[in-house]
């Protein structure tokens, strides 16, 4: 993927309090224990002489942010934050990106998919905007079975720790099992090595077909 292809935006925004709670003396530090989120801002009109504002952002929209970079970062993008509590009114309305937004935060990403307000930020939604090559070997294995337990024949598969989703179908073929592989310890052969060895050793399956992808890319989260 370009470069551009690889960054999103996270839009925040932060709430300006105007507070004569501590006064500036030198440098512009709080006291210990105050949490400010954003540097102090310009005194606003009508402010009196001597108050600080400072900007607080929401734990919500906090959160939000800190699972975005972590989920970015796993996945190889980029994170740009964007705090409109800070922009200008007009530069706020011609972003075309936050039109009709009501709450926040919004996340857009390189194709212009957004997540709008902080119910919307869950691992699973981040990763369908960001799509990401599978760093394991994934396979996908077709098996006929004949007529038996088929309880059983789930839990044998369960059992081994490469197979990763089970889907029972109807047709030509009974079972398509998902199996995932660590990339550096594995290769196609030894992919059909496990599939011929230890599925086909299950006494019910009649038949295997394996499909070893060259490439993958997903949209699910993924473990780290």
């Amino acid at each position: 993927m370009s470069d551009d292809s690889r960054e999103l935006t996270l839009y925040v925004q932060s709430k300006k309090v105007v507070t004569s709670f501590y006064r500036a003396s030198g440098a512009n530090v709080p006291p210990a224990g105050m949490a400010v989120t954003g540097a102090p801002a310009d005194l606003g009109e009508g402010s009196a002489a001597g108050d600080s504002a400072v900007y607080f952002l929401s734990d919500d929209q906090s959160r939000c942010a800190a699972l975005t970079e972590e989920v970015a970062s796993h996945r190889g993008y980029r994170l740009r934050v964007i705090d409109v509590g800070k922009a200008g009114r007009l530069e706020r309305l011609v972003t075309e990106h936050l039109r009709g937004v009501q709450t926040f935060p919004v996340l857009v990403s390189p194709l212009g998919h957004r997540l709008v307000g902080a119910e919307q930020f869950v691992e699973d939604n981040l990763a369908a905007v960001m799509p990401t090559e599978l760093k394991s070997v994934r396979a996908l294995t077709y098996l006929k079975v004949k007529g038996g337990d088929l309880d059983r024949i789930r839990r044998l598969l369960e059992g081994f720790a490469e197979v990763k989703e089970l889907h029972f179908l109807t047709g030509d073929w009974d079972i398509l099992v998902v199996l995932d592989f660590a990339p550096a310890t594995t290769n196609k052969r030894q992919v059909l090595d496990f599939v011929t060895d230890r599925i086909r050793g299950i006494p019910e399956v009649l038949d295997t077909s394996t499909l070893v992808p060259e490439y993958s890319v997903t949209k699910f989260a993924i473990s780290s």
